[in-house]
């Protein structure tokens, strides 16, 4: 404003008057003098730096954001809350907006289902895990409900029909009942060739079967557009993220049990979409009860060597078989909570599943006799083996009488 002033008096009188842009602009000569000098721009205050209440849990959340870059705002809460932290969410939230910029995702058009109408179901990748003395791959099967939001998972070792239909009845028995329909990407346990023509298409027999029994319509979206089946896919990421990623397992059994206290904690939260809480919500859910349902019956199969003491592996522990099948390979037919070993087709033992890892069962009747047969054996061998050098007579040449007496007369002829 001075200046301005001084620019206005500078233009009337030819040159800049002091006094009268003392006047005009009621400042003190003082002031007017310094804003009219070259670079006399008033400096910004430095002001001291506001401490915050996140700046202790700054470098855990750095670290945690460079081990795992996708890790969810309300996990790093959790986590932070628990070494002290006091503040509130926004505060973190908006920090991680700084230093974890997001992409601002394409607008997608969002449409509701109505209570029991429909579910979404989809696999995601995690990795590996080292079970049975080899790395297998880990999966995750999810499922969430259109209308409520309910979600359930579980992580398993194999994506195969059998394995698939295992995680349905789970999933209904964990909602208490099943939906009118179900909608899939095209995955090949569920659909083997997919056709303009529904009639056309070609359908898993086995999965069919099994929608058949629970009376679920089987659909599936689009090829190459995910986002038709949205609800599940953000249901996948958001375990990927809120779970999975920076959670310590001691086994593959304690990966479930940790994922079914997280979903109870999830499933009891307001959703941000509906703004409801999802336990709540299901109540509204008009799904087919399960237990007016017979239950389907399925048998995964598996196959693996029994080790020389007798004992195979599955799941990371260790269970006997008759010691008469040490080094054969045997069939395992799995059911739920439960295998059996079959050997060419004949039943040898059955067995309950062990939870945790690295434990062992062993059964008294499948060791009974192999003591006595490996004394027997250990003494057999010791009988061939064991040579003993035996010395016979010397052999002595018979002669007629008169051999000798030539020698008693001193003669030799």
């Amino acid at each position: 404003m001075i200046r301005d002033i001084a620019h206005d008096v500078e233009q009337e009188r030819g040159w800049q008057n002091v006094s009268e842009i003392y006047r005009r602009s009621g400042y003190d000569r003082r002031t007017v003098k310094k804003y009219l000098e070259p670079d006399s721009s008033p400096k910004p205050i430095q002001r001291k730096k506001r401490r915050s209440k996140l700046d202790p849990y700054k470098d855990h959340i750095h670290k945690r954001l460079g081990e795992y870059p996708k890790i969810s705002a309300k996990r790093l809460l959790r986590e932070i809350r628990a070494e002290g932290y006091d503040g509130g969410y926004t505060i973190l939230k908006d920090y991680l907006t700084l230093v974890r910029p997001v992409k601002q995702p394409l607008a997608i058009y969002r449409y509701e289902t109505k209570p029991g109408h429909q579910a979404q179901v989809d696999w995601g990748e995690c990795g590996e895990a080292f079970l049975d003395g080899k790395n297998r791959k880990l999966y995750c099967f999810s499922m969430i409900l259109g209308y409520s939001r309910m979600r359930y998972a579980e992580f398993t070792l194999s994506q195969d029909v059998h394995t698939l239909i295992r995680c349905h009845i789970n999933a209904f028995q964990y909602f208490g009942g099943v939906p009118e329909e179900i909608l899939y990407d095209n995955m090949k346990t569920v659909i083997i060739r997919k056709s303009s023509q529904s009639k056309e298409s070609r359908w898993n027999q086995i999965f069919s079967d099994f929608s058949r029994h629970y009376g679920f319509i089987s659909r599936t979206c689009k090829p190459y557009t995910p986002k038709t089946k949205g609800k599940i896919e953000n249901t996948i990421g958001y375990i990927k993220r809120d779970f999975f990623e920076g959670t310590p397992f001691i086994s593959f059994s304690d990966i479930n049990i940790k994922l079914l206290q997280w979903l109870k904690r999830v499933n009891s939260e307001i959703h941000g979409t509906t703004k409801e809480i999802p336990e709540i919500r299901l109540e509204k859910e008009k799904l087919r009860n399960i237990r007016e349902i017979t239950p389907f019956q399925i048998v995964h199969r598996e196959t693996r060597k029994v080790a020389p003491d007798s004992y195979l592996s599955y799941l990371g522990n260790r269970y006997s078989v008759p010691y008469a099948y040490a080094n054969r390979t045997v069939t395992l037919n799995i059911q739920e909570g439960s295998f059996t070993v079959l050997y060419n087709g004949t039943e040898i033992c059955t067995h309950e599943f062990l939870s945790g890892s690295g434990n062992t069962r062993r059964v008294k009747e499948h060791f009974k006799g192999l003591l006595s047969e490996t004394m027997k054996q250990n003494t057999t061998r010791i009988s061939h083996n064991g040579s003993v050098l035996h010395f016979g007579e010397p052999e002595v040449q018979q002669r007629p009488i008169d051999f000798y007496e030539q020698f008693s007369g001193g003669k030799f002829v």
